[in-house]
């Protein structure tokens, strides 16, 4: 069984802010010492989209950019019609039991992350979401702080 680490939108706009802070570094450093250790970095495109969208209503092309680049290098994720299937049975659950991820009339991307999550992860790998909001989506998937990936 091999890991697999799937971005969230959280470190996924810190690793493509061409703006150096601490914690951009911070998290640059961290993807490429996954990368070095040959660990499968994955971009869901569910991810892609939170980040690509505020990018473009920013006009941060330097951004998207980096976020394009960055496919070059990483394996992306799409969606598929079972993962949207699968979506929609977490969607339903966390509704059920009290704890929506999100409004009842929003998207839901945090859904559709774990729906992503579960796909890969019943072709067999061991699958974390690295977020930077582990609370939404550690009921539905394998979720944790960036920062807490060895």
């Amino acid at each position: 069984m091999s890991l697999v680490i799937l971005l969230d939108a959280g470190p996924l706009g810190l690793i493509t802010n061409p703006r150096a802070s601490q914690e951009t570094r911070d998290c640059n450093l961290w993807l490429e010492s996954l990368v070095l250790k040959e660990v499968q970095v994955k971009i869901p495109e569910i991810a892609d989209y939170e980040v690509r969208r505020e990018l473009l209503r920013a006009d941060k092309f330097k951004g998207i950019n980096r976020l394009d680049d960055l496919q070059k290098y990483l394996d992306y994720v799409p969606l598929t019609t079972q993962a949207m299937l699968k979506a929609a049975q977490f969607w339903a659950q966390v509704r059920k039991q009290g704890m929506p991820t999100a409004d009842n009339k929003a998207l839901d991307g945090d859904v559709i992350l774990a729906a992503q999550a579960a796909m890969i992860n019943d072709e067999g790998h061991e699958v974390i979401i690295a977020t930077t909001n582990v609370g939404h989506l550690s009921c539905l998937a394998n979720a944790k702080e960036w920062r807490n990936i060895p």
